[in-house]
């Protein structure tokens, strides 16, 4: 369970707080009473932005990767007047 920090605690001891990310993992913040973030270390934070995102082997593969809504709608092909140019 991680630990809960006031945020005027987290401001005057940013250093601490920043120690126990560190070294005991996420520590979450709070703003009068409700909690409002969580530090994490980088390590922890690129692992989790990689896994919420797909990557771009799997949008090319998923069904909601290809869509014919992305191609814009052909327009009319115009013609030109033969006679006009001879």
């Amino acid at each position: 369970m991680m630990k809960t920090w006031p945020v005027q605690d987290a401001k005057a001891r940013f250093s601490e707080f920043l120690e126990a990310c560190i070294a005991e993992g996420p520590q979450m913040v709070t703003k009068r009473g409700l909690e409002a973030a969580v530090l994490v270390p980088v390590a922890q934070w690129r692992m989790l932005q990689s896994a919420s995102r797909p990557s771009l082997k799997e949008l090319l593969l998923s069904q909601d990767g290809r869509s014919d809504a992305l191609t814009p709608p052909r327009r009319a092909a115009r013609r030109r007047n033969v006679a006009a140019l001879g």
